[in-house]
């Protein structure tokens, strides 16, 4: 009990300190990541504890004090020596070397805990090739780094520990956690849920579209794909179940859904703000060039459900459990959703920096929440929906710090050893400066590299290592960059590890592989869309207007035609017929050639209509 309230102040304390410095600007670089890192460690450290439960509770509690005690003492003696270490570039000694080492033991330690096994592994593989690079033959060698020149990268400068991805992480992230926390404890969770059963719920597989708007809307907000399974699907796939949609159907649903909050603006799982930092561009240029491949997503699926859903009789959700507009559109249920975008977007709109856009959101949040919540709540409930939003928020902070700070310690040994540019001109060797060739190696090497991890920490890794064998290949690095990320994001739908799936599989009570071929078709689209931006740089908002109009022409054929290939939309009532239209359309639409698109367009509605006269004269026969 005295670690859970322990560990519920901590949290508090993590999310006061992030909209303290989100209103009132963030400490120096350094010292505001050693801070974020340091709370974030010790509040890791009492959400996962080692042996909880067990006879040797007592050991893991040792084991913790001591790592978390590490982490502390290297957070705090790099606030003592800023000035030193900004100024001066130390030497590293041996203090520093064990500082170091337990820094990042204790990080690895907290996301093997957190999110598994895998990330820390990777990340130790990095320093150990960083260090013993001088022992491996061929192509992947170097010269090999000793351990103090580690230190001083890793603890003694900004370009290790606290470089880049932890100031992301300590700064912007951490803002928009709180933000879509916040939003979610103040009513908005439920408001999100009621729009979507309103929506979705009264056409065919009306259970299946509620799942998929709900689960796009909260992935907005909360950028997790296994944590929005685990909060939508919770109440989406018992209702599909209720109403006799197959259980692997109704996991693959919710799986794919969730998904795609991680690529939908504005936080997309937090790889936005990342992704902006490693291009140098400005937020806003990423979250526009999302926007179009989101749309894609959730139309491909919506129109993917609708289609199954008639083709095998899949209800609408039951008309009791329609919530009344009045209730959706009520001022206690809207007002704090809109005052929280309003401020979002107001601050956004005014130039301020994301960060601060983000804290006005979160006051015109907290003004509405007050405003409208007198009387039908008291003021020791509004406080208690607020404090558990600031808690809440600051537990999801923990993975996102530790996996980053992780990550940035995997980055600054691969930028270090140079093996990202060995591996990228291995790649484009082996493709021979082809451009398809090299898409498809990269492609094929991302879902693999992710497996298993995160988004963001997904996204780092192979956009550290496999974005620039398509620069250097004449890509742009904006499609390049999308283009890893799309393929590090479906890793979590991708069999043979997809976490997404297996959580969704688990509350669905059925066979995972089953669900994850289910998902694998649902998502059929998303595997092409990366191509398509290659093809269409219109696609992210690149080349002008006219650009932009022939990829959503292309995009338009695709929404339609893949998922009336893979679901079985009968469009004339021949079979044979349907196929060979659909597959020609989707051929016009990925072929790069302005004419191409407006012609697969052309067969769709020709498939459409010929369909729907064969019908009427089936129909009029005596």
């Amino acid at each position: 009990m005295m670690r859970e309230r322990f560990a519920a102040v901590l949290a508090v304390i993590l999310g006061l300190f992030v909209l303290w410095t989100a209103g009132a600007g963030p400490f120096e670089s350094m010292i505001q990541r050693a801070i974020f890192l340091a709370l974030v460690t010790v509040l890791g450290y009492a959400l996962y504890p080692l042996g909880a439960g067990t006879s040797w509770r007592w050991m893991g509690l040792g084991i913790d004090l001591l790592l978390g005690a590490a982490a502390v003492a290297a957070c705090a003696s790099v606030i003592w020596r800023y000035e030193e270490i900004m100024t001066s570039l130390p030497w590293a000694t041996p203090w520093d070397i064990a500082l170091t080492a337990g820094l990042v033991l204790s990080t690895l330690e907290l996301g093997r805990r957190a999110v598994g096994g895998i990330f820390p592994v990777l990340v130790g593989a990095g320093l150990a090739y960083a260090l013993l690079g001088k022992y491996i033959p061929g192509a992947l060698g170097h010269r090999g780094f000793d351990v103090y020149f580690v230190t001083e990268t890793l603890l003694l400068g900004d370009l290790g520990i606290w470089g880049m991805l932890l100031g992301v992480a300590a700064t912007v992230i951490a803002a928009f956690v709180l933000f879509g926390s916040l939003l979610l404890h103040t009513g908005g969770g439920q408001a999100f849920m009621d729009l979507a059963t309103r929506l979705g719920g009264r056409s065919p597989g009306g259970a299946a579209k509620i799942a998929t708007i709900a689960s796009g809307l909260f992935g907005i907000v909360s950028g997790s794909a296994v944590a929005n399974v685990a909060t939508t699907g919770n109440f989406t796939i018992p209702m599909m179940r209720r109403l006799n949609y197959p259980a692997p159907f109704a996991a693959a649903v919710e799986a794919v859904a969730s998904t795609g909050g991680q690529i939908a603006p504005p936080i997309m799982g937090a790889a936005a703000f990342v992704m902006a930092e490693i291009l140098g561009i400005s937020y806003l240029t990423v979250m526009v060039a999302a926007i179009m491949p989101a749309l894609l997503f959730y139309v491909s699926v919506f129109v993917t459900v609708h289609i199954i859903a008639i083709r095998n009789g899949l209800r609408h959700a039951p008309d009791e459990e329609m919530p009344p507009w009045s209730q959706i559109v009520a001022p206690r249920r809207s007002l704090p959703v809109l005052a929280a975008i309003g401020g979002l977007m107001g601050g956004i709109l005014m130039g301020r920096s994301i960060t601060t856009a983000a804290f006005y959101g979160i006051v015109g949040l907290i003004v509405a929440f007050l405003l409208t919540g007198f009387g039908p709540r008291t003021p020791r409930e509004m406080g208690r929906k607020l404090l558990d939003g600031l808690g809440d928020a600051g537990r999801g902070m923990v993975i996102i710090g530790v996996l980053l700070a992780g990550a940035q310690v995997l980055v600054s040994m691969v930028n270090m050893t140079g093996v990202g540019v060995t591996l990228s001109s291995l790649i484009v060797t082996l493709a021979g400066d082809n451009v398809v060739l090299v898409a498809v190696i990269v492609g094929l090497v991302c879902l693999i590299m992710g497996m298993g991890l995160p988004t963001t920490a997904a996204y780092v890794l192979v956009a550290a290592v496999l974005a620039p064998a398509m620069t250097d290949v004449g890509i742009e690095p904006l499609a390049a960059h999308m283009f890893v990320f799309y393929f590090a994001t479906l890793s979590v739908i991708t069999p043979p590890v997809c976490v997404a799936v297996f959580v969704a599989a688990g509350i669905a009570q059925t066979n995972w592989l089953t669900a994850a071929f289910e998902a694998v078709r649902l998502a059929a689209l998303v595997y092409l869309v990366p191509f398509l931006i290659l093809i269409y740089p219109g696609l992210i908002g690149q080349d002008g207007l006219a650009a932009v109009a022939e990829a959503a022409i292309s995009g338009a054929v695709l929404v339609v035609a893949v998922p009336a290939l893979l679901a079985g939309m009968a469009l004339t009532g021949n079979r044979a017929l349907d196929g060979a239209i659909c597959i020609l359309a989707i051929a016009c639409a990925i072929a790069p050639y302005w004419a191409l698109p407006p012609l697969g367009a052309a067969l769709i509605a020709g498939g459409l209509i010929l369909g729907r006269r064969t019908r009427n004269m089936e129909g009029a026969r005596p």
